[in-house]
Order: C-alpha cells, then structure tokens, then sequence
C-alpha cells in the first residue's frame, strides 16, 4: 500500500510539472523551429580575407588573398562556398566578387628578326601525319613543339604561315607564347589596326612616344574585334602582342585584363557567377559566341540543310533570310547551328552553355540570340 501511494505521488508530481514547465512558454515565443529552405538563393558575394582562409594550405590564395587567373578562381571559390553555403538547396546562384592579382609577363625584348619566322614546305611536314602546306588552328599549336622543342618561359613566336579554316586557305600571321609550359595563341595587332591610328605603312610599328597611349589603343582594338568582344567576361586576360622600333626592331607583349568594360592594365578585383548542379558550387562556363563570315560558309556548306537558294543566299550576304524562296526556317537554322558547335567547341562539356548570336534578315537586318547547351554528347536548342 505504502508503494502505491509513492506511485500516486510520483505520478501527480511528473503531471504537475508537466503543466507547469516554464520552457513552454519559450518554445512559444520563439515560434515554429525554422525548416531547412528549398528555394534557391540568389547571392552576391564579396570575398573576405576569413573566406580565403578556409582554402586548403595548398592553395596559393590561402595566403595571397588573391587569384592570379581566372581559372585558378574558377576553381578554388566553390570550395569556399561549400563551406560557407552548406547544404543549399539545387540551382541556388552566387556572383562573386574576389581580389585579382594584376598579370605580369616578365618578358625580355624579343628581337623582331630572332622571333619572326614565315613557315616553309618542309616545316608543314614537321607534324606527323600533316601532307598539307597549311594549318589549322588546332595543328599549328600541336608543331611548335616540334619546331621549338625546347622553349624558355615566355619565349614569343612570331609566325607567318597558310591558314586553313573551312575549306578556304589564306596568309596570316600569329603570335604564340610559351606560358605555364605550354604554348598559347596570343593577340596580334594587324597591319589595318597599325594603319587605323596613323602607324601603318611601310613599318607598322610604335615607339616610346607612343607608350602612354597603348593600352588605350589597345583596348579599342580588343573590344571592336568580333572574335574577342563575344567571349569577354571580367577577369580574362588577352596578351597583346605587338612591333615596337627603339634602335632596332622588335617585338614585345603587353597583357591586358577585362574588367568587364575595358581592358586595362592591372585589374584588383573580378567576378564569376557560380551556380549549385547536382549538389556542387560550380562556376558557370557559359560561352557567349557570334557568328563570323565563316561560319556562315560553313553552315551554307552543309549537304541538304537548306533549299539551294537559301544556302546560296547565306553564302552572299553573310546572314539567314527568313522570307520568300531564300527562307531558312527555325529548325534548319538550329541543325546549322548545332553542326557548328560541334565542329568548333569540341571539348565542351556536359550541361555548358553556348549563348549564339547571329544576324538574319527579314525586311531588314536583325540580331538573334539563341542558347544552346551540351547534354553530354551532343547540343541542343535550349528555348
């Protein structure tokens, strides 16, 4: 009987307590324990010296608090943002500004007679497997190492050779850097752009009197080129290679870094978008793209893509007529396209995109912009 009456007690007292625990107050001014969002955020990040330094010790940035290239950022802020943004939820965005490390090519003046070099027939053989006097862009960067098999950091080639593109040859001349152990095509001023600012002629140079004006030229020259102007996104650098006479001819570099409207000669700061697929922080690679006269030959070139007079119509002006017997439709301009990009991005990727932009006529002439993306193995038209 005396435990039963313990029992009750007990009981009566846990029930007391119960009702009377000063906690639920709490609980209910606090509200609903908040849930783990499901909607994408969108950020707008500014690195801190305390997000740098949740970089691995690796990581040059760790201690720099700065990127050197675009690609190294590319690659090391979606670590940062895993862990400053854990668990965010899918296609969450993040634009992210970070400190950049202004580009410096330690190059020394590079006589012009020791690096210009015009290609012989014998040289095209020099690339095994070419029987061709001529060169694509992808075969010329593959001869150098065999033509120079054993470059100096920064060592420049000046090259003049038959460039073949299309189906259509034609000279031209390109500069090639020897940069991070592997050679790159750089940008070359073009005797039309020496003869733009009253430096053409017979010599096609500067000189010191005009080395407070070229990044300025220079910038005016990237930003009117088709080709550069498509692709600029804040942080890329171009390395402007061009002639300068000092008692002699020769032929230096200068590098430049978009700024996102300019092209300047030291940049402290750039910024990459950054999006969440299946799970990762990855930067977006987007390529902004516009499509020149060859390529428009190219598509007009394609067996059965289009009626005979709406490719002959292509290959004379230059863009897509969208009226009459020339008439491309929706679908043929889209395969036309797609042929393209899989002839010319042949290391895309899986889910990048390819933002188009073309010219069309249709009582007038009008621009168009159309994306496509890469599923994996091949492009598509994205509406």
């Amino acid at each position: 009987m005396k435990k039963i009456h313990y029992l009750f007690a007990f009981v009566a007292l846990a029930f007391a307590f119960a009702s009377c625990n000063p906690l639920d107050k709490t609980y209910k001014e606090l509200g609903p324990v908040p849930q783990p969002t499901i909607t994408p955020q969108n950020l707008t990040v500014t690195l801190s010296a305390a997000d740098y330094a949740t970089l691995p010790s690796s990581n040059y940035a760790k201690k720099s608090l700065s990127f050197k290239t675009k690609d190294d950022a590319a690659a090391s802020i979606p670590l940062i943002l895993a862990s400053k943004y854990p668990n965010y939820p899918e296609k969450s965005t993040a634009s992210v500004t970070y400190a950049f490390s202004p580009v410096t090519v330690k190059l020394a003046d590079s006589v012009f007679n020791d690096v210009a070099y015009t290609l012989t027939h014998d040289d095209y053989l020099l690339l095994p497997g070419n029987k061709y006097a001529d060169f694509s862009a992808s075969q010329i960067l593959k001869w150098l190492p065999y033509k120079y098999p054993d470059p100096s950091p920064n060592q420049l080639a000046l090259l003049t050779f038959t460039y073949y593109e299309n189906g259509v040859q034609s000279e031209q001349t390109q500069s090639f850097l020897f940069l991070n152990d592997a050679w790159v095509k750089i940008y070359t001023i073009s005797p039309e752009q020496y003869n733009s600012i009253g430096k053409g002629g017979n010599y096609n140079d500067f000189s010191s009197s005009d080395n407070a004006n070229l990044p300025a030229y220079f910038n005016t020259f990237l930003k009117a080129d088709p080709a550069v102007a498509a692709t600029a996104h804040a942080g890329d650098v171009q390395y402007v290679s061009y002639k300068y006479y000092s008692g002699g001819n020769f032929q230096r570099v200068l590098p430049l870094t978009f700024d996102g409207t300019n092209w300047i000669t030291a940049a402290t700061s750039a910024t990459l978008s950054f999006s969440i697929i299946n799970g990762t922080w990855i930067a977006d690679n987007t390529v902004y793209y516009a499509l020149g006269s060859t390529d428009y030959t190219f598509i007009a070139s394609i067996p059965d893509i289009a009626p005979q007079a709406a490719t002959d119509n292509l290959k004379q002006y230059g863009d897509f007529s969208l009226s009459g017997a020339s008439g491309w439709t929706d679908d043929q301009i889209n395969t036309g396209v797609i042929a393209l990009l899989k002839s010319k991005f042949t290391t895309a990727v899986a889910n990048q995109k390819f933002v188009i932009t073309y010219e069309a006529y249709s009582g007038g002439t009008i621009t168009v912009t159309k994306t496509f993306q890469y599923n994996g193995t091949t492009f598509v038209y994205v509406p």
